[in-house]
């Protein structure tokens, strides 16, 4: 039988469209990083290498009797600037790709993907449906659901990708988008 994460982990999984406080422990990941435009080649190449890792791990952890299904495709975000995220250009944005990966898998090696464990911790997390383009009214119900909640960021900006936008409308992409977080001192 194989092990589907999707659907044995929907804490992890599965968000209100309503920002909500969740926490989150530590994952196994396959993972590349880079920068540039998400619609550039070295994108590209970073999700083609990525899969064929994760599609290699699977292969490995299917011949020793654990067999899983390979989740979706992930990514953590940020810019090297004092300037707000979204006012930098796409062609100096920075990303961790990532696919998590059971806890069977210890180790990927080759394909240029390395493997990792993450820890978030505490997140504000929210899903959001429709194009990328249109993520800022989400992320702004985040940001409100923090500045009332006195948390603050705490992280990389993380999103998960539930539907693959060459397949689905853009109006109904599904992405989890989750921001790490700490409380906020009191004065």
């Amino acid at each position: 039988m194989k092990l589907d994460l999707a659907k044995t982990d929907k804490h992890y999984y599965h968000a209100p469209t309503e920002p909500t406080l969740r926490t989150f422990g530590t994952y196994g990941y396959v993972t590349v990083t880079g920068s540039g435009a998400p619609e550039g080649p070295e994108y590209t190449t970073a999700v083609e290498t990525l899969y064929r890792t994760a599609y290699g791990a699977k292969k490995i952890a299917k011949a020793a009797g654990h067999d899983f299904v390979v989740p979706k495709l992930e990514g953590l975000w940020w810019v090297e600037s004092d300037e707000p995220p979204l006012t930098v250009p796409r062609a100096e944005w920075h990303w961790k790709l990532m696919i998590r990966v059971p806890e069977v898998v210890t180790a990927a090696t080759g394909h240029g993907a390395t493997f990792e464990r993450l820890t978030e911790g505490d997140a504000v997390q929210a899903l959001h449906i429709g194009p990328y383009a249109t993520e800022p009214e989400t992320l702004a119900r985040m940001d409100a659901f923090m500045t009332a909640g006195g948390l603050a960021m705490n992280g990389r900006h993380h999103e998960i990708y539930l539907s693959d936008p060459r397949r689905v409308p853009a109006a109904q992409i599904k992405t989890i988008l989750r921001h790490p977080v700490r409380r906020v001192a009191e004065k």
